[in-house]
Order: structure tokens, then sequence, then C-alpha cells
């Protein structure tokens, strides 16, 4: 394998990417206002309590396992183990899935559209800058153990 297949991310960027992807919705809120209508803002909260409660569960439920497991949390460092229990039975990328998740429920909860929109652009931006990186890693480092996995487990769901 090559030997930069071996490196995961030089720098986290999930976080950032969702960040940003939360920042640029509320500008464009502010600049390009979507109207949501008042009689359904029970409802969208409701359904945004509910995406944002199931991503930090998520969130918790995958960090603690990769922690049970002994290996490391942040995608930029080595990973130690192929982690295939928990969350990771059902996804590959149950942390990238929460954000994606929170983010649109933070949408629904303050009526806001533009982040169920740039949640879908901040997904995209993550399976390209970071997820096909650190599944060269993972390939690199597992190789036949995680093309198995891969192949039975989706990439979001």
């Amino acid at each position: 394998m090559n030997a930069y297949r071996m490196k995961p991310l030089a720098f986290p960027w999930p976080p950032l990417i969702y960040g940003a992807a939360l920042a640029v919705a509320f500008l464009l809120q502010a600049y390009f206002p979507l109207a949501a209508s008042e009689t359904d803002s029970l409802i969208a909260t409701v359904a945004g309590s509910v995406l944002i409660l199931t991503a930090i569960v998520l969130d918790v439920w995958a960090m603690r396992t990769l922690l049970d497991c002994h290996t490391t949390i942040l995608p930029n460092r080595c990973s130690t183990c192929l982690v295939t229990s928990g969350p990771y039975r059902f996804t590959r990328n149950p942390i990238y899935l929460g954000y994606t998740l929170a983010t649109a429920g933070i949408g629904l909860v303050m009526l806001n559209p533009w982040c169920l929109v740039t949640a879908i652009v901040a997904s995209g931006l993550t399976s390209i800058v970071a997820i096909k990186r650190e599944e060269l890693h993972l390939l690199s480092r597992f190789g036949i153990d995680f093309e198995r996995y891969c192949n039975g487990t989706t990439r979001w769901i």
C-alpha cells in the first residue's frame, strides 16, 4: 500500500464542516429567508428535538464504543483496531451521521429550512474530505477484514 494511505486525516475536518454548515444556514436564512408555517412549528420542534436527541445518543454510543475498543475517537489519529460493534454494526460512520441528524434537527427546531440543505451539503463534503481518506487508512491497516466489513455495512444508513 502507498505510504499516504497509512495516514488518517491531517486535521479533524468534519466538526468544522458541520459548524460551517450551520453558520451558512443561519446566514442564508438572514439574507434569503424561507418562510416556515407557524401552524407546523410544534410538529417541526418535536421532530427536530427527536432528531437532535437521536444524534446525541448515536454520537455518545459511537464514542463510547470506540473508547471501549481502545481506539481513537479523533479522525486525525491512527486507528488501533477495527470497530464493528455498537452502532458500527449498522453504519460505518455513526458519528458523522449524528452530526448530519443534529444539523437537520437544529434546522427544524429553529424553523430554518436552510439547515436541511446545508446538512446534505455537509454530508457530501464529509464523504469527499474525510470518509474517503479514512476508508483508505482503515483498508491499509486492516485489509480484508475492512473489506468484509464494508461489504456488510453501509457507509451512511
